[in-house]
């Protein structure tokens, strides 16, 4: 027998067992990569059309002539094949986030499960910005840094092969989508009542720390533009996450 895990609707009497708890997580992991799955099969068919978008940071820094170079026979195939999944993921995030919260709202109390209906869209909303704030910001400020610092500092004219190019850029997106989701975490933490607006007030200066620290240690080689076009995002997540929660807070004393 599951140990029984308090479950709470409306009427504050059931019982939802661990077992109950897994079985729960196994459904909603299977539609979301169900969802993952439908979402890549749809970008290797439009796959043309994602590299021509996802090069253009390239193109913008090298010149509309750059072509890409191949140097492995299955190198390009392994980078369209990466390039279909990070699109899937981006193109299925709000299936994804949806069942995310759908399996989280299982625990909460009636009258939080409303946040759900705002979480999913907003995580949905914030992972493909960060993604695209890195593709149109990030990218072609860093790439023409790179692309500096080969010439003046070594000599050496810049040519990048396909899946190392698709990699960088398709690794950078992922890790801007997910920093994104900052200012939901805070406010995860703050409802459930793990940690204080107080304590997020007044860890503002540790934040700031561990925040370029942790962009330096996320970051692939660590470039100066690349580390910061995520730090100073990440503090202003941080600083909306305490907004949205004190919003919250004082929502929810105005209904006592």
């Amino acid at each position: 027998m599951g140990i029984p895990i308090k479950k709470h609707n409306p009427n504050g009497n059931s019982t939802m067992s661990l077992d109950d708890h897994l079985e729960e997580l196994r459904y909603r992991l299977i539609l979301a990569l169900a969802g993952l799955i439908v979402a890549m099969v749809i970008s290797l068919f439009f796959g043309r059309y994602i590299v021509a978008f996802i090069e253009k940071p390239y193109i913008r820094v090298m010149g509309e002539d750059a072509r890409f170079q191949i140097l492995a026979p299955a190198a390009g195939f392994t980078a369209y094949m990466e390039l279909a999944m990070i699109a899937g993921i981006v193109l299925s995030s709000p299936w994804i986030f949806y069942q995310l919260w759908m399996f989280i709202s299982a625990g909460l109390y009636p009258d939080e499960k409303h946040y759900v209906n705002i979480a999913a869209p907003f995580c949905a909303v914030l992972f493909i910005t960060g993604a695209l704030f890195f593709l149109f910001m990030i990218a072609p400020v860093t790439l023409k840094f790179l692309v500096m610092c080969n010439k003046k500092l070594l000599g050496a004219e810049s040519n990048f092969t396909f899946n190392e190019y698709m990699s960088f850029i398709n690794m950078m997106m992922l890790i801007f989508g997910l920093a994104f989701q900052t200012p939901i975490a805070i406010f995860f933490l703050i409802k459930t009542g793990l940690v204080s607006i107080e304590t997020f007030i007044n860890s503002r200066k540790f934040v700031i720390l561990a925040i370029v620290i942790i962009a330096a240690a996320v970051i692939p080689g660590s470039d100066i533009f690349s580390l910061f076009g995520l730090a100073v995002p990440l503090y202003l997540l941080f600083e909306l996450g305490i907004l949205m929660g004190v919003s919250a807070e004082r929502k929810a004393q105005k209904k006592m």
